[in-house]
């Protein structure tokens, strides 16, 4: 499976890029965590993607419980839109 956040990012914020990196080392370090990036889109400043891929459903829900990844994850899921962000492929 795969999860998908988008996070708008103020302007004025400084350190986002420093801070999303120390939150895809927390999440790759925990099991069943396959592979993850996140950028900023190209057509709009302050609106961030962070894909992560995962073994399953039950991996992702369990690494983002893991209090080192609540930590790092304070100073970005702050700027999370509020949408459905996990999505499992067809069949």
């Amino acid at each position: 499976m795969f999860a998908v956040t988008r996070l708008r990012v103020p302007a004025d914020v400084e350190g986002f890029p420093a801070d999303v990196a120390a939150l895809l080392a927390a999440l790759a370090g925990r099991p069943g965590f396959r592979d993850g990036h996140a950028g900023e889109a190209a057509e709009e400043p302050g609106l961030w993607a962070l894909v992560t891929v995962w073994d399953g459903v039950g991996a992702y829900r369990r690494a983002l419980s893991a209090a080192e990844v609540k930590i790092a994850g304070a100073p970005v899921w702050v700027h999370a839109v509020d949408e459905p962000g996990a999505f499992l492929p067809p069949g």
